[in-house]
């Protein structure tokens, strides 16, 4: 008789147990990625923020959105084509970050280089598609009007500064110069400060990606 009365109890006491089992795993498991090694001090933000929405094009005048940032990793660097200095030399770092990274096949897909300009007078899906062949024909380039590059850019925490003309349609830009990283979830997750190093990046790079696995 006593067993027949407690078992309905039994039933809900095991649920119960279940529930607080799959809770505690499921804290675990995000205190876990929170758990930031000391290498990764300074590069991986303690929470990953997600972005929101935007509107861009690729350098095949195609729609970019946010939900185009999911499914991969992606290194993200704002900068423009007539940049003198900054631009060419970071996403010479980054081809370099690319090669390190292929040679290992199980990470070769798992990622992507954004480049997105500060320039949207000048920086014309057209001329993306030259610059970037000069580095990797598989790196994507964005722009957009500047309202729509703003939006992106304070998401980032990326600012820039059009500084006066020299002479007609002759400028530099200032900004930021870090290599930020978005995970497959659409998610800041990293930023690389300079100065960059290939092989220092992709490391840092192979352990936050097993932090997430």
């Amino acid at each position: 008789m006593f067993a027949e009365r407690i078992k309905p109890y039994r039933t809900a006491l095991l649920f119960l147990t279940a529930m607080v089992v799959l809770v505690v795993g499921y804290t675990y498991r995000l205190d876990s990625r929170k758990s930031i090694p000391a290498e990764l001090e300074g590069v991986m933000r303690p929470d990953a923020r997600a972005l929101e929405s935007l509107a861009l094009k690729d350098q095949n005048n195609r729609a970019f959105h946010r939900e185009d940032f999911a499914g991969k990793w992606s290194f993200v660097f704002f900068g423009y084509t007539y940049c003198p200095d900054i631009c060419p030399m970071t996403l010479a770092t980054l081809v370099g970050v690319n090669n390190q990274l292929q040679s290992q096949a199980d990470r070769a897909a798992d990622y992507r280089v954004i480049f997105v300009s500060v320039d949207p007078e000048r920086d014309t899906p057209e001329v993306l598609v030259r610059y970037l062949e000069y580095f990797d024909k598989q790196f994507i380039g964005l722009t957009g009007s500047k309202e729509q590059i703003d939006a992106v850019t304070r998401q980032f925490g990326a600012g820039y500064i059009k500084e006066p003309e020299r002479t007609p349609g002759e400028y530099l830009i200032s900004h930021t110069s870090s290599i930020f990283l978005i995970d497959p979830e659409a998610r800041l997750t990293a930023s690389f400060s300079p100065p960059h190093d290939p092989a220092t990046i992709a490391r840092q790079f192979r352990k936050i990606q097993d932090l997430y696995r």
